[in-house]
Parts: structure tokens; sequence; C-alpha cells
């Protein structure tokens, strides 16, 4: 059911970013009299799913949802009609415009994917606003993965500042060592404060891990038992906190959650905390690796901060969100390029896409990834790789400054390149989330 909630998420927004983008192109092209053939969601290879005609336009559904297009008269695009290139230029083709408003018509998709970022970003701010973990309201600190123990930083720790930069949220100590490459993160330690040279090939392992390398630290004080469960059988309390199982320290919720995963169907011994005297109690795990209780709230362990903004406050600050989320994503682009860090491993297509909407169905983060998606398209498509708006707005804007258009050879044989292109990073993309797959 999980799986079949995210692929609704991720066809849903898909749908949306692929009309809008798609209108971007059809709005100006008509306002400019250039004929628009088709208008389709998704491709439509062999057969479409539904279409209709009105007008000189065939509307329609495809039924391969890996984005969709706009068919001009008169342009060299995925269609590759070349019949219709061979004829003289008709006053309503693509080819007939002058290249303003031929740029224009390009430009449109990548303009709408920028506009609509900033509409829903606006509106996440003013509906639900920016709620935030402050990096001092970790009450225990951080909790460390594997990746992180090999950069030094343990579990407890309360990470400061990255590179001498204080880094007020903590969702932004990742991506501050990512896109920044750091080199130094300073700590506060049992209350000293450390300062941590990271090792060598730390990108490469924070980028392989392919989620975050710390998380908000957490104890297992008993808030809640679940009746008839190994809890309730082996006696435990609201309020008593499990401090080791069976002489191995768990001084975190995670802890606990590991062990008894890793330990199913199996007899532990708990050693905790009750009204400050310690105990032990025996206890049978479950067949599914838990005992049966919940622990205090995240919320009363850790402290969460909400930047409220009105509606006029809500554009400007929205504005801001669309504009990091570009430049980040930008930085982070950059280290595919850096054969080192092994980034271009990471990359990730529909399967990666997918996973990152969350299991249950929320609006928030629906719309906050659909936010980010649509930067991602815009910078996508205005790459200036031939087959994407962002070719064919280059061979525009060398037509503006030399006066010379390119032969439309030149365009076909350009078309084919970027279609090769493209389809070695789907094929990149899409074989790395198979792979993760079985790993």
């Amino acid at each position: 059911m999980e799986v079949l909630i995210q692929a609704a998420q991720l066809i849903l927004s898909l749908s949306i970013l692929v009309i809008l983008h798609e209108l971007g192109h059809f709005i100006p092209a008509k306002l400019f009299k250039t004929r628009v053939e088709k208008f389709y969601l998704f491709f439509d290879p062999w057969f479409s799913l539904f279409k209709f005609k009105k007008g000189e336009t065939e509307y329609g559904v495809g039924w391969l949802p890996l984005g969709g297009y706009v068919k001009i008269s008169g342009m060299i695009d995925e269609s590759m009609d070349k019949e219709q290139m061979k004829e003289d230029p008709k006053p309503w083709e693509f080819r007939s415009k002058p290249a303003w408003q031929r740029l224009i018509i390009m430009l449109g998709g990548v303009i709408v994917n920028v506009i609509l970022g900033i509409v829903i970003y606006t509106g996440i701010l003013f509906t639900w606003g920016n709620e935030y973990i402050p990096t001092d309201g970790l009450t225990y600190g951080v909790y460390a993965d594997t990746t992180a123990i090999e950069m030094g930083i343990k579990s407890g720790d309360k990470i400061l500042a990255v590179d001498g930069e204080k880094v007020t949220k903590f969702s932004d100590i990742q991506m501050n060592i990512l896109i920044n490459n750091a080199k130094k993160v300073s700590i506060e330690r049992e209350g000293r404060k450390e300062e941590i040279t990271l090792p060598e090939g730390t990108i490469s392992k924070l980028i392989k891990n392919q989620k975050s390398f710390i998380e908000p630290a957490v104890i297992a004080e008993v808030n809640e038992i679940v009746p008839n469960s190994p809890a309730d059988s082996a006696g435990l309390k609201v309020g008593d906190r499990i401090t080791a199982i069976n002489n191995t320290a768990t001084p975190y919720f995670q802890d606990v959650v590991k062990y008894l995963k890793a330990h199913p169907s199996s007899q532990v011994e708990l050693e905790l905390i009750r009204e400050g005297a310690t105990q032990n109690l025996s206890a049978r795990v479950s067949k599914n690796g838990t005992l049966g209780f919940a622990i205090t709230p995240i919320d009363e362990q850790i402290t969460f901060s909400t930047e409220k903004y009105t509606l006029i406050e809500s554009v400007p600050a929205g504005i801001n969100k669309a504009y990091d989320s570009f430049d980040n994503y930008i930085k982070q682009m950059k280290l595919v390029f850096e054969p080192e860090t092994e980034a271009y491993k990471s990359l990730g297509g529909f399967i990666s896409i997918g996973k990152a909407f969350s299991p249950e169905w929320d609006w928030q983060r629906f719309w906050s990834f659909t936010a980010f998606l649509s930067i991602i398209l815009a910078i996508m498509n205005i790459l200036p790789i031939p087959a994407l708006d962002g070719g064919h707005v280059l061979f525009l804007l060398v037509e503006i400054i030399s006066g010379k258009k390119p032969s439309d050879k030149f365009l076909e044989n350009a078309q084919v390149v970027g279609f090769v292109i493209l389809l070695a990073l789907m094929l990149l993309a899409n074989g790395n989330d198979i792979i993760r797959l079985f790993q």
C-alpha cells in the first residue's frame, strides 16, 4: 500500500509539473499565432490512453509517464518530423517566426517551472510556516550512523559549526558539509567544545550513504505500553528508561530499536532506570523485533521552532526558498562532475523520486517536494543540451547574436545527439535505482 501511495503522489506531481511546463510553451506559441499540433501529458508512442481534437490541436494522455510534450509546427523536436521540414515554411510555423518570439516560446516552460516553484513555496510558508529543529534544540545531541562515526562524530555530540560557520538549523548540517566540501566540524561533547577534522573521502561517503548521516538522538523513555505485549508481560512501566540490553549499552532509542531488530523472537535482559534506581527485567522479543512500547513523544525531547508568515511576508520568503533550492541543487550538480566524489553513482531515477514522497499521504510534504521538483525541472531543461529547451535556447541566442540561423540539417543532427545524451543519463539514473534494489 505504501508503494501505491508513493506512486500515486509521483504521478500526480509529475502530471502537474508536465502540464504547466508544456503550457509555458503552448501559451506563447498561441499568442504568436504559431500552430500547435499536439499537447500531451506523458508520451504516446504507438497509441494514447485518451485524446480529442479541438481546433488545430490534438490533446491527449499518453501511456508512457516519462514527461509530456507539445508538438509545434515547423519545429525540429522529439517528433523528428523531417517530412514537414522539407516543405517550404508556412506563416504559422515556428521556423517562420522572429528569433525573439521563438526564444520566448522555448523559455516559457522553464519560466513557468520557476514561477510554480515560487508559488508553491509561498503557499507552503503561508499555510504551514517553516518548521525546523534548531541545532541547539537537540536535548541529547545527534545520533551518529556508521558514516558519521568514521568522520569522527559520536552519538550525543552537539554540532555547533561547519568550517567555522554556525549552523542554525539541524537540517542544514549535511548540506553545508556537502556543498562547501567542508574540512572541519565544531562540536560539543560531554560539555567540552572540540573541533573535528573530516577525513579524506568524506564527501564521497556522504553521497554514497543516500541518507542523512546523523539524526536527532532520543532516549528510550517509556510513555505508553501496548496491552498484552512483551513489554506488558515483562513488567515495563511508563517512565522507565531502557539503558542496556543483554549488557550492551543502549543509551538512545535508536540503539534499542537496532538491537531488538537484530534479535527477533529471543529472550533478552533489559537494564533500565526506574524512579532513579537501576532495575533489570527479562522480556521476550516479538518475531517482528519489537517489545510493544512507545517512547516519550519526539516533540517533548527535541525543541522545534516554526517561522510564521503573513500572506505578504510569505511571497519574498517563497522567492528566497526557491532561490536556495536552485542554488543548492546547482552546487550538488557540480559534485557529479568531480570523479573523486563518485556522485554519479548516487544519481537516481523514478524509483528514487517516488521514494522521496511520504508513504502516507502528506500534503505538506507532497507540495514541498513538488516545488523542489519544479525547480529541478527548470534547471535540467535549461541545460544547453540539444533536445532540451536549453539546447534550443542556445542555438537561438547564437542566431540572434550572429544573425545567422543554423541549418535544419544541423538542428536535426543536434537533436539526435541530444537524445543520445538524455538516454544515457536516464539509463544511468534508473540503472542506479535498479542496482540499489538488489544491494
